[in-house]
């Protein structure tokens, strides 16, 4: 493993460490690549504070400080400047409007909630209701048709316990869609640390009969987590069991311009 372009920062609220130690223990861990990629601010409407995530007037703070370790680290480690982002079709049109005078190179597609957040359903809640798992499927196939993500985050966060053929049906359609647009799917180390309830088997044997890319990523919100070898054993097991085609790092699709 040479990169990792799944890290946190405090400013997501359910993170901790400074920023500076994130990127020494990457570098103590052999890593090539470190990205940010912390969860996006979002120009909800007036009144709604999401509780997950970094507010709108932190990004500026959060932009310069990666850009800054960027530099202090040029020699030691590649550092690039991303966003974790929910594709919310009511807000999506403004949050590109929000980064476009950033330099943010990557955006990672990690769909935690259903429609826009507000009073609607999280994806790694316990259901056997179809309607979710169909919901989860069609709202990350429309965001990997923009064009305009670098991979899939925890593909398999959706905790669907209902009818086993169905979700084979409808997590094939997603994999057949990535196949599609040559997106890779994350295997999240942070599920196994956590022991979550994904990565989900079920879900990556589907993705290696599909034949689908995959990336290894560490999910990292402590520093200690950026390099994790025993979740890194784990994935590998994964990837050897159901012949995954593994990516040790991927290009940029640029989020905000084309």
């Amino acid at each position: 493993m040479i990169a990792n372009y799944h890290t946190h920062t405090w400013r997501c609220m359910h993170a901790s460490g400074e920023e500076r130690a994130y990127v020494e223990r990457a570098i103590e861990g052999g890593l090539k690549i470190l990205g940010y990629s912390d969860h996006t601010p979002y120009p909800f409407p007036e009144g709604y504070v999401s509780g997950m995530r970094m507010r709108m007037d932190q990004l500026e703070e959060y932009v310069d400080t990666v850009l800054a370790l960027k530099v202090e680290y040029r020699n030691e480690i590649e550092i690039h400047l991303g966003l974790e982002v929910e594709f919310y079709p009511a807000y999506f049109p403004a949050l590109l409007n929000a980064v476009a005078d950033y330099p943010v190179e990557y955006f990672l597609l990690a769909q935690h909630h259903l429609g826009n957040e507000i009073g609607d359903f999280y994806s790694g809640t316990v259901t056997q209701d179809p309607r979710h798992l169909e919901r989860y499927v069609d709202q990350v196939r429309e965001a990997m048709s923009t064009g305009r993500f670098t991979y899939l985050a925890h593909p398999d966060l959706i905790h669907f316990t209902g009818n086993s053929a169905l979700y084979d049906q409808k997590m094939r359609e997603l994999c057949r869609c990535a196949k599609a647009q040559d997106l890779p799917l994350e295997i999240n180390f942070l599920g196994i640390g956590d022991r979550r309830h994904y990565p989900n088997e079920a879900f990556w044997k589907i993705a290696g009969e599909e034949h689908c890319k995959v990336i290894y990523g560490a999910d990292a919100h402590t520093p200690e987590t950026v390099w994790n070898p025993q979740a890194k054993n784990e994935a590998d097991r994964l990837v050897e069991k159901y012949g995954l085609l593994l990516a040790e790092t991927v290009p940029f699709r640029n989020p905000v311009s084309f």
